[in-house]
Formats: structure tokens, C-alpha cells, sequence
């Protein structure tokens, strides 16, 4: 089994940003969404991606963006792509792609397997699905640390390239690689010592369990 590619997303300081790339993280995400603790300004993305430019891709998170701020933020931090984690159609998702020229990634909420089959819809609409945890109605959707049964995942039939999200952490990012084949792995909330704060020692565990395995 090949070592997945691997996303370090919530990325909000430099100390952070260079954890992931010593740790040969593949992306680093950027959230552009105010009410989350892991939120970065548009003025404040661009020394990070200044300094990730040519040693890791930059991810932009957004939930439910308009095309203004997706323009100002793939300016200011020079995303290579575009999450979309909110309650974005199939036509939005592949509207937004098409608008921007970038790939787009779409986060699906899983809790059953019709969450699963549900990926369907956006098939052709988006570049890859990243199934993640549902979270409880008006929460934050995602970061939270809340992981879903994995098995679930066996159902998914799709073309489309796929990651998993939610709840994961060096200790069981090993497991889950083993019992999902997953392609790629995001993980937030699972390399924080405090919500919002990365800890260097946490990413760098983080990045050697996915590829030890």
C-alpha cells in the first residue's frame, strides 16, 4: 500500500506552516472562515503563503463563499485549490471550479451510508471528495475532532478521487489508513494543543504514523 498524501489543514502561523513541511505534509489548508478558531485574514495568508510557495500546496477552506472572496484569497494566498466544506451544490462546486481554474475539493458529511452515496451528485462536479464527520446542527463543520465509522467507506463505488477527515490524530491515523485505503488523510483539530493551535510536536507524529504504515 502506498504512504498517502497528506493535508495539514487549519494552518494559521509560521511555526505551523514549516511543522507541515518538515514533516513532508503534501498540503497545508488555510481556513477563510470567520467563525472558526482556525481563521486566517486575507492580509494574514499572504507571508504564509509566501513562505510555503514551491515546498507545499496550499489548500484554501471556505464554507459557502461568494466569488468575491474566493478571488481576493486565491490572489493573496496563491491556492493551488479550492475546499469547498459548506452546503455547496453540485452546480456551485462545479461553477466555482470553472469560474477559477482551480481544482476543487469537496467535503462531504458523513453519518450513514446515504451520506456516502450522496458523493454521486457531485461527480464531475468536483476533483475530489473529502469525507469528513458530520457534525451536530449549528456547529462548525468540521475541526471538531468527531471521527465516523469507517466502514462506511467501503461503499463508495465512485471515479472521483477521494480523502478522509475527522477525528484524526498520530495515534490512529496508522488504523485508518490500514482499514480505508484512504489516498489522502486531513487532519486539524487531531495536532492541536488548544483549538485554533497547532502544536509542532503533534504534526510532525502526525505525518511519520501516516507513512509508517
Amino acid at each position: 500500500m502506498p504512504s498517502p498524501s497528506i493535508k495539514i489543514c487549519g494552518i494559521s502561523t509560521a511555526g505551523a506552516l514549516d511543522a507541515a513541511i518538515q514533516g513532508r505534509a503534501d498540503y497545508a489548508g488555510f481556513v477563510f472562515f470567520p467563525k472558526s478558531p482556525r481563521h486566517v485574514t486575507i492580509r494574514n495568508v499572504v507571508s504564509l503563503a509566501a513562505r510555503a510557495q514551491g515546498r507545499i500546496g496550499n489548500v484554501g477552506l471556505f464554507v459557502n463563499p461568494d466569488d468575491d472572496l474566493l478571488r481576493d484569497a486565491i490572489a493573496a494566498g496563491k491556492l493551488d485549490i479550492i475546499q469547498l466544506h459548506g452546503s455547496e451544490s453540485p452546480e456551485r462546486a462545479a461553477q466555482v471550479r470553472e469560474n477559477f481554474g482551480l481544482p476543487v475539493w469537496k467535503a462531504l458529511p458523513v453519518a450513514s451510508a446515504g451520506d456516502i452515496d450522496r458523493a454521486s451528485a457531485y461527480h464531475g462536479a468536483a476533483d475530489l471528495f473529502l469525507f469528513d464527520a458530520k457534525t451536530p446542527e449549528g456547529t462548525l463543520p468540521g475541526g471538531m475532532g468527531l471521527s465516523f465509522d469507517w466502514s462506511l467507506l467501503a461503499s463508495y463505488r465512485g471515479q472521483t478521487p477521494w480523502g478522509l477527515a475527522g477525528g484524526l490524530n498520530p495515534d490512529n491515523v496508522g488504523d485508518a489508513i490500514h482499514r480505508t485505503g484512504a489516498p489522502l488523510v486531513d487532519t486539524s483539530s487531531g495536532v492541536e494543543s488548544a483549538p485554533g493551535v497547532k502544536d509542532v510536536d503533534r504534526i510532525a507524529a502526525f505525518c511519520k504514523a501516516a507513512r509508517l504504515i
